[in-house]
């Protein structure tokens, strides 16, 4: 794995759920800038997600094994998105939260993802 693109994404999940804990905290449901930084974080993941499987076709293998690091890689990329979806649903300051807590979940599934690779 890239370990630059890695430690981008989580400190940009982090960066994404303090935004939306400070609207939260403010009493404000995600706003479409809010969405905007969803979409920066997802694009990274997205990168993250096209760069683990160049590697593994490339013959490069994960320290923890392949089928546990595809599943992380795909769930990274999809938990943003998901928090966004459920924000919409939920549009009062517990939808900004339900983002919030999606970035942190990001951040801890790059510490983990970074471990599975062999870091």
């Amino acid at each position: 794995m890239l370990d630059a693109l890695t430690v981008a994404t989580a400190v940009a999940a982090l960066a994404l759920a303090a935004w939306c804990g400070w609207a939260a905290y403010r009493d404000q449901p995600t706003k479409d800038w809010h969405f905007i930084g969803m979409a920066v974080v997802t694009l990274l993941t997205l990168v993250q997600l096209v760069v683990g499987i160049v590697q593994l076709a490339r013959g490069e293998k994960p320290e923890q094994g392949t089928t546990i690091f595809v599943s992380y890689l795909i769930g990274a990329f999809a938990c943003v998105p998901a928090a966004g979806f459920m924000s919409l649903a939920e549009r009062t300051r517990w939808g900004s939260i339900t983002v919030a807590a999606g970035g942190v979940v990001l951040a801890v599934l790059q510490v983990r993802l970074y471990d599975i690779w062999g870091g």
